[in-house]
């Protein structure tokens, strides 16, 4: 047989034809299949004209373009019949466990908005047939003057009839009484803006001062830790691990095979899976699965709570109180979908070392499905400038930030001091970090040092976290003040706390946000004399959003919907503000953000855990381009995704 690199085209066709594909699907949920192309091997003995005719094989071309139309097409159809099916059950998910929310509250909402709405198409209608009458060609003062003046304007049925007397008194109450309050919150809004803008910019201006100076946290040890040099060769001081747990089956396999597989002394080290699930099928797959790794050597143990009390903050404040733990000096925790890389320890714990006044090292997050769908690469924008500009900026500059809830390493006696975890509020992470920083202790943020965590994939899943984001901040707010008032700590970083990490940060960003753009804004199309400058809607705006997305420059073409979403979010963001600051029924609401499962094959054959790949089943590639075999259309369209298409999975 010649080899398909030596012949020239009509060998190379003929070799071709009817050349068998090897497909396999034994799992079809399995997201992404792969089209395996010849090896780096024959690439390298293959001759350049033979490279250069590969890439001009029109067969080859048409058949790629046949199977982009397949898959765009397969796209829309879905794309709809979803929407169309959502749509027509007047929901955004399909999750049952998402499903339970506060009824009062949401129809509350929704009143709101169809009388916004309502209000809305009226006037626009009114605006509408003025228009087509020719009245807005008056200037609106003069115009006013005019009404005051001529009594049979307002009054009389003789100045345009029935539908002009009802104009003018629109024009009355919307010259007299609606824009003036309506142009002084507009005034405010606009210097809470401002001020926003100025604090985003210092933001963006330190952390290029930290790129330019090269500025990182240094431990002040120079000795590298090694593990191979036994226990005594570095530093290695005694370390718990706990990982928190709720109903998470899709999640829990990884991030424990992820932490046993922590390269740390397992005498120095004790893993505890803290599991509050209420479902007897995940209590029983999360045991098996800690049963497995403590047959393999590890240092674990699994507990289950009968009394779920405190949610999460419950969940470690009882872990806390285990006496098997009193001898550790530090504990990283890490929520279940999160999967540490082996030096996680070694790389954090290091920064502990001669250096007392340190009670926290947080790593930064990275996403292994943040290309997935529409919504999670803009979630991955907004995480992204949090990470690289908020947080590290805060901790080079005044060591102090949020703590993020996971992926970052505690030394015991920070929390012992601070109160150990409460559970208040919804923001447990949070609140021990005030109090921590309150006691002196500071904090480290190593935006060097990754861990792997999933995205939520729905939007539905990403309210409900953002609601609880948002409102758990605003109860903080309210039950730390006077602690904050009356601490020891300097006045300046009294001052940072309240006013920028409180009052501009989780108060006034949302309040603007919602009030500027989803109410004054379209107010202003029927109030034309409340005047809001270009430069506010526009300019500063799109600024803004260029600095957001500059942490992250592949996502700059997603500006636009970057824009339109987050004015969506607003209003999510807005209403769990509210309800945090004045203790509505829904800022207690905790719901477990829905996991999928997301993993990369690397890092699951990492931990031992062997993926589905596509079963083998040999046909004929004509045969089954011609009868539209759906197997090989479906697995070839797909496969696209490794070529950098996006899936629009909503």
């Amino acid at each position: 047989m010649v080899p398909w690199w030596g012949g020239g085209a009509k060998d190379n066709q003929k070799l071709h034809r009817g050349t068998p594909v090897v497909i396999k699907m034994e799992n079809p949920n399995w997201s992404i299949s792969e089209i395996e192309n010849p090896s780096s091997d024959e690439d390298d003995f293959m001759p350049k004209k033979s490279r250069k005719f590969r890439g001009k094989n029109a067969k080859q071309l048409t058949w790629v373009l046949l199977l982009k139309a397949h898959r765009a097409a397969g796209c829309l159809s879905s794309l709809a019949s979803a929407v169309g099916r959502r749509v027509k059950s007047g929901r955004t998910d399909s999750t049952d466990s998402l499903r339970t929310e506060n009824s009062a509250v949401r129809s509350r909402l929704h009143t709101f908005i169809r009388i916004f709405l309502a209000m809305s198409l009226i006037l626009l209608c009114v605006e509408v047939a003025a228009y087509l009458k020719g009245w807005h060609l008056a200037d609106s003062a003069l115009y006013f003057d005019h009404i005051v003046m001529n009594g049979n304007a307002v009054f009389g049925f003789g100045f345009r009839g029935f539908f002009g007397w009802m104009y003018n008194m629109w024009v009355l109450i919307r010259v007299g009484y609606l824009a003036p309050p309506l142009q002084w919150l507009t005034n405010f809004c606009i210097v809470l803006f401002l001020i926003q803008s100025l604090d985003r910019l210092v933001l963006c201006l330190g952390c290029f001062w930290i790129r330019f100076r090269k500025i990182k946290p240094v431990p002040k040890i120079d000795s590298i830790m090694d593990v191979e040099g036994g226990e005594g060769g570095g530093y290695f001081p005694m370390v718990l691990v706990q990982i928190p747990m709720c109903n998470e089956k899709e999640v829990y396999q990884q991030s424990i095979g992820a932490v046993c597989n922590l390269d740390w002394p397992k005498s120095k080290m004790l893993i505890q899976v803290l599991d509050d699930s209420d479902d007897p099928t995940a209590q029983m797959l999360i045991r098996e699965e800690v049963y497995k790794w403590k047959s393999e050597g590890a240092n674990i143990v699994y507990r289950h709570r009968v009394i779920r009390d405190g949610y999460k903050a419950g969940n470690l404040k009882s872990a806390m109180n285990c006496s098997s733990v009193k001898d550790y000096e530090f504990v990283a925790i890490f929520d279940a979908d999160f999967q540490p890389t082996p030096d996680f320890l070694k790389r954090t714990v290091i920064h502990f070392k001669d250096n007392e006044e340190v009670g926290l090292v947080q790593a930064r997050w990275s996403f292994v499905n943040k290309d997935e769908n529409l919504l999670t690469r803009l979630q991955n924008i907004n995480l992204t400038f949090h990470f690289e500009v908020e947080q590290q900026v805060n901790g080079n500059f005044i060591n102090f930030f949020g703590f993020n809830g996971t992926a970052g390493v505690w030394r015991i006696k920070a929390l012992e001091e601070s109160g150990g975890w409460l559970e208040r509020t919804t923001v447990e992470d949070m609140d021990i970090a005030v109090r921590a920083h309150l006691q002196g202790w500071k904090f480290v943020f190593l935006n060097d040092v990754e861990c792997q965590c999933e995205l939520p994939e729905s939007y539905e899943a990403y309210r409900k976290q953002q609601h609880r984001w948002h409102s758990g901040p605003m109860q903080l707010f309210r039950l730390c003040l006077p602690d904050i008032i009356h601490s020891k700590i300097c006045f300046w970083k009294k001052a940072n706390m309240i006013f920028l990490f409180f009052l501009l940060r989780k108060l006034i960003l949302p309040f603007y946000s919602f009030t500027l753009f989803c109410i004054i804004l379209p107010m202003t199309m029927f109030i034309p004399e409340a005047e809001l400058p270009a430069w506010v809607v526009c300019y500063i705006p799109a600024t803004m959003s260029f600095l957001n997305i500059l942490p992250a420059p592949k996502s700059f073409p997603f500006i636009v919907p970057y824009l339109l979403f987050e004015n969506t979010m607003s209003i999510t963001k807005f209403n769990a503000m509210i309800s945090g600051l004045f203790q509505l029924g829904s800022a207690y609401e905790w719901v477990v953000t829905k996991k999928s499962g997301r993993s990369s094959e690397g890092d699951l054959v990492s931990l031992g855990i062997v993926p589905c790949v596509p079963s083998i089943d040999c046909f004929s590639s004509e045969s089954a381009l011609s009868s539209g075999h759906p197997l090989l259309l479906l697995t070839l369209s797909r496969g696209f995704i490794l070529a950098g298409w996006s899936r629009f999975d909503w």
